[in-house]
C-alpha cells in the first residue's frame, strides 16, 4: 500500500533545509559581491574578493598559521591520545571509571575559561613563547576528539588478537603497531580529522593566546571586520567552507559519515 507524505512533514523538511542552507547561500553571494561593502543579493558578480584575501599580507601570514597549528596541534594530541584510548580500551575493568571522563574536560569546560586559564599557566605563568602556547592550546582542545573516536574502534577490536600474537612470540610494542593500529586506522584517520578542522575554525582559546606577531585566520577574519566592511570577510568565510566541505567528503569516500556516529 502506498502511503503519502503529509504536507506539513514536507514543508517543514523543506523549512530546516532552507534554514540550514540560507546563511550559506547568503555568504557566497556576499562574497561574489562587486560593490566594496557587504551586501546580499550581489550587485554584479566578481572573484576580486577572493584575489584580495591573498594580496593582504596579514591573510597569508595567517592562512600558514592556522594550518601550521592544525597539523601541529592534531599530531601531538594524537600521540597522546590514541595511547590512552589504547590503555582505557584494553585495561577498562583495572583502570578506574572516572579517568575517561578526564579527558573529555576541554569540551566540557567553556572555551573562554579553558583559553584563560592557558593563558595563565602557560603564557604568563611558564613563559612559553607565543607559538609554543598555541600549538599546546590547540593539542589539549582538540584531544577529546581523538581519545573518543580513537576509543570507540578500540572498543569494537578484539585484543584476544594481539595477544594470540604475544603468546607466539611476538613483542607487544610490535603487536600494538602492527596489529591493532592497522585495525583501528579508520578511527585514528576520523579522529585526526575532526581534530583538525576544530583547531582550524578555533577562536575562544587562541584570541587568550596570540600576541604580538602572531595570529590564526579566525581571529585576523574578526580583525579585518573591526576595520573594514569589505566582501574579503565573506571571502575568508567561504574558503573555510569549503575546507571543511572538502575533508568531510574525503570522510564520506574513505570512512563513511556513519562511521563517525559510533
Amino acid at each position: 500500500m502506498n502511503t503519502r507524505t503529509h504536507p506539513l512533514l514536507v514543508a517543514f523538511a523543506v523549512l530546516t533545509f532552507l534554514f540550514l542552507v540560507g546563511p550559506l547561500v547568503i555568504i557566497i553571494g556576499t562574497s561574489l559581491s562587486d560593490t566594496a561593502f557587504l551586501t546580499f543579493p550581489p550587485e554584479g558578480l566578481t572573484l576580486h574578493w577572493y584575489q584580495n584575501i591573498f594580496e593582504i599580507s596579514a591573510f597569508r601570514r595567517t592562512i600558514m598559521t592556522s594550518f601550521a597549528l592544525a597539523v601541529g596541534g592534531t599530531a601531538i594530541s594524537m600521540m597522546i591520545g590514541v595511547p590512552a584510548a589504547y590503555a582505557l580500551a584494553r585495561y577498562r575493568v583495572e583502570l578506574p571509571k572516572f579517568l575517561g571522563n578526564v579527558y573529555v574536560l576541554p569540551i566540557l569546560i567553556p572555551e573562554i575559561v579553558l583559553g584563560f586559564s592557558l593563558m595563565k599557566s602557560v603564557a604568563i605563568g611558564a613563559g612559553l613563547p607565543i607559538m609554543t602556547s598555541l600549538l599546546l592550546g590547540h593539542a589539549l582542545l582538540v584531544l577529546p576528539y581523538c581519545v573518543r573516536v580513537v576509543g570507540a574502534s578500540l572498543n569494537a577490536f578484539d585484543f584476544s588478537i594481539e595477544d594470540a600474537a604475544v603468546s607466539l612470540g611476538c613483542p607487544r610494542w610490535k603487536a600494538f603497531f602492527t596489529i591493532v593500529l592497522p585495525n583501528v586506522k579508520a578511527g585514528i584517520i576520523a579522529g585526526f580529522i575532526l581534530a583538525f578542522i576544530t583547531s582550524l575554525n578555533d577562536v575562544s582559546v587562541s584570541i587568550f593566546l596570540t600576541g604580538p606577531g602572531v595570529s590564526t585566520l579566525p581571529i585576523q577574519l574578526l580583525a579585518h571586520m573591526e576595520q573594514f566592511f569589505d566582501p574579503t570577510i565573506a571571502s575568508v568565510s567561504v574558503l573555510l567552507m569549503f575546507v571543511t566541505v572538502g575533508v568531510m567528503a574525503i570522510v564520506e569516500r574513505t570512512l563513511g559519515l556513519t562511521f563517525l556516529t559510533k
